[in-house]
């Protein structure tokens, strides 16, 4: 089998890390990208011979073209790269709501824009934006980050559609509860969360690396909004 690149944009921590470790893993070569030149370099060295790094700030756009030149042909693209944020309409903060919009709305659809003479235009390539389950299930403080997962959707509605053959699909994940922002916080928070799945058991860091992986591969699959959470919210 052909050794595949994958380009994992904010590939430097949490998810984006694990799911670049899987790809060197299964035997493909993946460039991984964080803020910081060195930082992603050594990331990427401790992954092995398959891995290298990139130093890009998805949320300074107008950068992005210049920041992506060293990379030569992708197969797969995943953009994962986030930001915490709480925000309100009562107490609106206006320059963090803007550099979140402008982080994955505008930094994800320029990320792709720049790289689209390195993807090649066939039904092989697969990207992966995204989101949360926030979109449909806010809680206070989520005001942005609610507003732009629901943007991710329809952006990758409308990637889909443009880019065809490519696939373009969306990946919502929910509670991750062994994530480095869920894993430290009290038990009876988690466990508040965990009573309101089917199992009793939170997503895991391993389902959403599975979940990116098989968007990524499956050609039968575009436009797509998955959802990893176990069932979240049905009981």
């Amino acid at each position: 089998m052909t050794q595949r690149t994958i380009l994992v944009v904010g590939g430097t921590s949490g998810i984006g890390l694990e799911i670049a470790r899987e790809v060197v893993a299964r035997g493909d070569r993946v460039i991984l990208t964080g803020r910081d030149k060195e930082r992603s370099e050594s990331i990427a060295a401790s992954l092995g011979e398959g891995a290298s790094g990139l130093a890009v700030d998805i949320s300074e756009p107008e950068a992005i073209v210049e920041s992506l030149k060293p990379v030569e042909e992708v197969h797969g693209l995943v953009l994962a790269a986030i930001e915490r944020d709480a925000n309100s309409v009562r107490e609106y903060d206006i320059a963090r709501a803007r550099r979140l919009v402008t982080l994955k709305l505008v930094g994800y659809t320029e990320t792709v824009h720049a790289l689209l003479d390195r993807l090649p235009a066939t039904n092989d390539t697969g990207i992966v934006l995204f989101g949360g389950r926030a979109k449909d299930a806010p809680y206070p403080g989520s005001t942005t980050v609610a507003t732009i997962n629901g943007g991710v959707e329809g952006l990758t509605h409308s990637m889909a559609l443009e880019l065809a053959p490519m696939r373009v699909n969306g990946l919502h994940p929910g509670i991750i509860g062994d994530s480095p922002f869920w894993a430290d916080k009290p038990s009876a928070v988690l466990e508040g969360y965990e009573s309101r799945t089917p199992g009793g058991k939170l997503a895991t860091m391993a389902d959403i690396v599975g979940a990116t992986m098989f968007l990524l591969d499956n050609k039968g699959i575009s436009g797509t909004s998955l959802y990893v959470d176990r069932g979240w919210r049905l009981t």
